[in-house]
């Protein structure tokens, strides 16, 4: 469904998730795009060097921007900001708003003609993997370095760590996030933990699990389907979003990789022992204490039933459970709590984010004026006014998660603690590689026919053997 700029209505995620899949399917033909001739003109260089003199905001006065979003939270967050924004530079923003069912072919088409008709355009964490390399998104650093491009005040170290790295790479096959261009400044991220059901934990005197066997028996020990109650709520569909919410948090606290280099090689490590005990260990859990139609469930799916009372915990985004606890919003609102979900057996709290960002187009012609809306955008005072629209979880910038944001949380026991527990070790989990869309939803393919019955050590060899094929393609 359209949604205008005014509109308050939060988003679908079930939508959003399929519109990232049609999205990822729709970047391999970006590279057709450009080879056929489509904006065959070369964009500009970099413009971060053409700025000099004293910071100025009005640099770019008088100028008109195009920024490219799709309704989310934080979108909707800053959408009363932006004349504040225009006050402050005399630049005028005009904001295009895309439905979640077209965004990503959209943008996909654009970037790779090359028009520069947009400026500015929200994008997911893993789609810099396809963007970057091809020269469509404008290398940020030169700009943040630039002392006469950015405002003194903006202090990019203020961002968490683990976003930072996970906003930039250097598209070599095996270098880690963290190196090369900054793709993107974070704009909003959610962590990979567990929700549960605390007032019914609290009445029976149940204990929180601290180990993954544990946190599987007591799933199990939940489940009385003749009560339409179950353990846990977690993805199961063929998407990639199934792997990278709580089954790639927890797969990487149990010591398991997806990929590690061996000399030039790019080798997919899925089917090692410690990933097949806990894959087997994961289906089982979806199978005993999951819902009935775990193989369907995406991000709606799991959130509403922790929501409306059937499944006592959810292992998923923070940022998705975070509203099923606000008056009204659900039948359980003010009986949810949050811990980290289970350590590693070497106390292991790696967690997976993702992140919303703002990225330059690097054929963008208003360059200046487009970094001034980014950097103002993702600043500490306008994300603080953000937050305090009460629907912006979780902010980047470590001040104004322990200033504005903090205080919004009275409501939500554990929320705080289960975020300073895991943040120092959140970050991206997945190794960056452009073939992530495809390999990663026949990685949810592949729990899916284990689910089915297939034996896990040869279903998951059989992956890894052709994810290794595709990614050193």
């Amino acid at each position: 469904m359209e949604r205008d700029m005014t509109s308050t209505q939060r988003p679908s995620r079930r939508d959003l998730l399929r519109t990232l899949g049609a999205g990822g399917a729709a970047l391999a033909t970006g590279t057709a795009l450009t080879s056929c001739g489509i904006g065959s003109a070369a964009p500009p260089g970099n413009g971060a060097a053409e700025v000099t003199g004293p910071f100025d905001w009005r640099a770019a006065e008088g100028e008109t921007l195009t920024i490219l979003q799709t309704p989310h939270p934080y979108q909707q967050s800053f959408q009363p900001l932006l004349r504040e924004f225009s006050e402050l530079t005399g630049v005028e923003v005009r904001a295009d708003i895309v439905a979640e069912s077209g965004y990503y072919t959209k943008l996909n088409t654009e970037l790779a003609g090359q028009t520069g008709a947009h400026d500015v355009f929200m994008v997911g964490a893993y789609f810099l993997w396809q963007y970057g390399p091809p020269g469509w998104m404008e290398d940020l650093g030169p700009w943040i370095e630039n002392e006469s491009a950015t405002n003194p005040e903006y202090d990019f170290e203020d961002f968490f760590e683990g976003l930072r790295t996970s906003t930039r790479w250097d598209f070599q096959k095996g270098s880690p996030l963290g190196t090369g261009a900054q793709l993107a400044i974070p704009w909003g991220f959610e962590t990979n933990v567990v929700c549960y059901n605390k007032a019914y934990f609290d009445r029976r005197g149940i204990t929180l699990p601290e180990t993954f066997d544990d946190f599987v028996q007591l799933a199990v020990d939940l489940t009385d389907r003749s009560e339409n109650r179950y353990g846990v709520a977690f993805r199961g569909s063929k998407s990639w979003a199934t792997i990278h919410p709580g089954f790639m948090s927890q797969f990487t606290r149990e010591g398991a990789r997806d990929y590690e280099l061996q000399g030039t090689e790019l080798v997919a490590t899925m089917d090692s022992d410690v990933a097949v005990d806990f894959t087997t260990k994961w289906v089982e859990l979806a199978r005993r204490a999951g819902p009935t139609s775990w193989t369907t469930y995406e991000y709606p799916d799991a959130t509403g039933d922790l929501g409306d009372g059937y499944a006592m915990m959810c292992y998923d985004a923070d940022s998705a459970t975070y509203p099923k606890n606000q008056p009204g919003a659900s039948r359980e609102a003010g009986n949810l709590g949050w811990y980290p979900g289970p350590a590693g057996p070497d106390g292991s709290y790696g967690t997976n984010l993702w992140t919303w960002a703002l990225a330059m187009n690097a054929a963008s012609r208003r360059k200046q004026a487009a970094w001034l809306f980014i950097q103002w955008a993702t600043g500490k005072d306008a994300m603080s006014k953000a937050v305090q629209q009460g629907s912006f979880a979780d902010p980047p910038r470590q001040s104004v998660f322990d200033g504005a944001f903090k205080q919004t949380l009275g409501g939500f026991p554990g929320y705080l603690e289960t975020f300073e527990r895991v943040i120092d070790e959140t970050k991206i989990q997945f190794t960056p590689q452009t073939k992530f869309f495809e390999t990663t939803e026949n990685w949810a393919v592949a729990l899916q026919d284990v689910y089915a019955g297939e034996d896990a050590r040869q279903r998951l060899s059989d992956l890894a053997s052709a994810s290794t094929a595709s990614v050193n393609t």
